[in-house]
């Protein structure tokens, strides 16, 4: 994730704040309990790349001796499956 845990919450405490500061959000319950919801599908989504790389990285080893003797070039092929991925799972990185 390209972001520090503490910068996505302090993110998740500045658009609660802002949500409710614009009228977008008029909260019942724990605002605190929302900001850690918000928090986390941020989390979530934001290592979503990530995720999808070790799947890819995890994948290649299959090709690694290949790899190793230059028939395969790693960053192509990392790049196409990646791609590959995105496309069949419809996923926006």
């Amino acid at each position: 994730m390209r972001l520090s845990k503490e910068r996505v919450r302090h993110i998740a405490e500045s658009m609660a704040g802002r949500l409710q500061q614009e009228g977008y959000l008029d909260l019942t319950g724990d605002l605190n309990a929302f900001i850690d919801a918000l928090n986390r599908a941020m989390t979530e989504e934001l290592s979503l790349e990530d995720r999808l790389n070790a799947e890819v990285r995890q994948m290649l080893k299959v090709y690694e001796q290949q790899i190793e003797q230059g028939q395969v070039d790693y960053q192509k092929m990392f790049q196409m499956v990646k791609q590959k991925l995105v496309r069949e799972r419809g996923l926006i990185l």
